[in-house]
């Protein structure tokens, strides 16, 4: 099992990190290293269930963080010579210096590494952290929600994930964004008559029943909704179409498959609503969702961290696992270092100061 040093440099540490292949499913030797440097900081609780860990301070404050991160990846790239995959490398040929390349570099080994590095010195030179703190470490983020690690430790061990204020350290290039839009999923259905293609007209064509369907969908605007300060924008596409079964059959079926982004203002239900006034005639199902979670940065906790680190927060556009503290009740933000339009690229990269201004931003939050 590879030993972790958790008090090297912390942009030494990620690459530490990515050098352990952890693609979804794969993470099992990742978590074990990082449970045995956990389990060798004193003062930390630690609990491990299946592939996730969580380690927390039992100080007795009043107020309780947590900060949450992935251990696991999306697969490695297939195109040959990417840098994007493992082992790491470094641009500048020199550790430590400039431009880390791997897969997980931005999603979310950096992050993780922050996280490894505040617990292993959060007590050094007789410091205290102002608040408690709760270390997740998780499996399963980048595959199907049902396999989540953190779902299953909110399941088995919901009680050791209260707190009054969550941080999940998501590439958010060192800028706060609140909360997170929602999704949800459809399929909407035409249903026609199948024909041989040299008599088409014995038939009825399911697939062109179906343009109205993506001509309402192009026409449509979404909107932008503020919520909490922070505007979230909406989008609403049609990604996937199926219909047909062969070349000289006229088609009696056709799907098409929606996904909407939806402002963290809604339900799932009331989202859905919004589709269904749109296709309005059509039979449409949902197949998917997942709420949003309002950004919640009025809590005073959360403001404290805003000021921080100094910059003006921005919404979240995609889901991500804040959404999952947000149902438990606990504001939540994404802050990590990192460009999130860099994940799961083949040159995937971060900046070695990247990492290191996060953890500085986070340190000193945590001791002031």
């Amino acid at each position: 099992m590879p030993v972790l040093d958790l008090r090297q440099d912390v942009a030494l540490l990620t690459a530490a990190l990515m050098d352990i292949n952890s693609v979804s499913g794969n993470e099992k030797e990742l978590a074990d290293a990082v449970e045995a440097a956990l389990r060798d900081i004193p003062r930390l609780t630690v609990l491990r269930d299946g592939d996730a860990i969580i380690a927390r301070t039992e100080l007795g404050h009043a107020e309780r963080v947590i900060l949450a991160g992935h251990l696991d990846t999306v697969p490695l790239p297939l195109t040959e010579g990417s840098r994007g995959t493992v082992p790491s490398t470094w641009e500048s040929g020199v550790p430590g210096e400039g431009v880390l390349y791997g897969r997980g570099a931005t999603d979310m080994k950096g992050g993780v590494a922050v996280q490894l590095a505040l617990a292993a010195t959060m007590f050094d030179d007789g410091a205290q952290p102002q608040r408690d703190v709760t270390f997740v470490f998780y499996d399963h983020e980048e595959v199907e929600a049902v396999k989540s690690g953190l779902g299953r430790l909110v399941r088995n061990h919901g009680h050791l994930l209260h707190g009054d204020f969550a941080i999940l350290l998501e590439p958010t290039d060192g800028t706060v964004e609140g909360g997170c839009n929602g999704t949800s999923r459809f399929e909407a259905t035409t249903v026609g008559e199948a024909a041989h293609s040299a008599r088409a007209w014995m038939g009825s064509n399911a697939i062109h029943a179906a343009a109205p369907i993506l001509a309402r969908l192009a026409a449509y605007q979404p909107q932008t909704v503020t919520v909490d300060g922070l505007d979230y924008r909406e989008s609403l596409n049609a990604v996937k179409i199926n219909g047909g079964t062969a070349g000289n059959v006229i088609p009696d079926r056709c799907v098409v498959e929606i996904n909407y982004r939806f402002a963290p203002d809604k339900t799932p239900d009331q989202a859905e609503a919004v589709v269904r006034e749109l296709l309005e005639g059509f039979e449409v199902v949902r197949t998917d969702a997942a709420a949003g979670a309002r950004p919640g940065l009025q809590h005073p906790a959360a403001a404290s961290f805003v000021a921080a680190v100094g910059a003006e927060p921005k919404p979240k556009y995609g889901w991500t696992d804040v959404a999952r503290f947000s149902g438990l009740g606990i504001p939540a933000v994404n802050f990590g270092p990192g460009d999130a339009l860099l994940a799961h690229k083949d040159n995937e990269h971060v900046h070695a100061d990247a990492i290191r201004k996060c953890l500085a931003a986070l340190r000193q939050w945590l001791a002031g």
